[in-house]
């Protein structure tokens, strides 16, 4: 598709794979800007039946490219811009748009899922993760709270106190540890072969039965609007505070005292 973004199509399965791997399949602009092409290429692909989501090279994503992100400000404006408080911006599209497509998704996961890149791996339906993968709500490390629309994943699969000790702690977990709270849905040593082996079983079923319980399932399991609006809300708030510019030296291993914390 582009240099971020690669699909290859062979019947009715998609292979959609993350393609920076040199940086890890960091999120930068164009990486955001191509997942979401990619996204609307699909809605329109005839015959798709499923979807695999995968990260070439070692990694599935790191997270967000702070130094290309940050230090763009136009870049960041783009991605939390939205013309309505419930639509999802940019950054949550990456995650929503999974949700949104009328066919199964299956990402697959292997080496870091971290940050931006776990909040893209729960947009999807099914995660299988390699025994070697770690994952991490990475933003807390930056003085961040997620907000790329994991959120409303995280609510329909894990216990809330478990979901708000991975966002306050920045924890990385191995996948074994991430399928006992219910982050991915299988652990397996053939990564490759689960997901195309999960793929070829959906292919057999009713297209419309599948979508017609992908839609029901995420219908009856909450809402999307107020959470995508609460996550923009809290996430411009701590950024236009202080405390998380000394998160992000804190980060870089610099020595900063955070200040008192703000009214909430």
């Amino acid at each position: 598709m582009n240099d971020r973004v690669r699909i290859d199509v062979d019947g009715g399965i998609a292979r959609v794979a993350l393609d920076r791997p040199e940086k890890r399949n960091a999120l930068d602009f164009p990486m955001f800007k191509a997942i979401v092409g990619a996204q609307k290429q699909l809605r329109k692909q005839p015959g798709l039946r499923v979807v695999i989501l995968s990260g070439n090279g070692p990694d599935f994503c790191s997270g967000l490219d702070i130094k290309s992100v940050m230090g763009d400000r136009r870049a960041a404006i783009k991605l939390m811009w939205k013309w309505l408080p419930w639509q999802a911006n940019l950054a949550q599209e990456v995650n929503v748009g999974w949700r949104r497509l009328p066919v199964p998704v299956i990402v697959a996961l292997q080496g870091r899922c971290w940050g931006g890149g776990l909040q893209i791996a729960l947009g999807g339906d099914f995660r299988i993760a390699d025994s070697d993968a770690s994952l991490s709500v990475m933003e807390g490390k930056w003085g961040l709270i997620p907000d790329m629309g994991g959120t409303l994943a995280l609510r329909d699969i894990m216990a809330r106190d478990q979901a708000l000790k991975l966002a306050m702690t920045a924890e990385t977990l191995s996948a074994r540890q991430a399928l006992e709270l219910g982050l991915v849905t299988s652990v397996s040593d053939e990564l490759e072969n689960s997901c195309l082996e999960l793929a070829e079983i959906l292919k057999q079923r009713s297209p419309d039965a599948l979508a017609a319980a992908k839609r029901l399932y995420l219908k009856s399991w909450g809402g999307t609007g107020r959470v995508l609006a609460r996550e923009s809300f809290y996430q411009l708030r701590v950024l236009a505070g202080a405390n998380q510019r000394i998160a992000t030296r804190r980060a870089r291993g610099k020595e900063a005292d955070y200040q008192e914390p703000g009214r909430w």
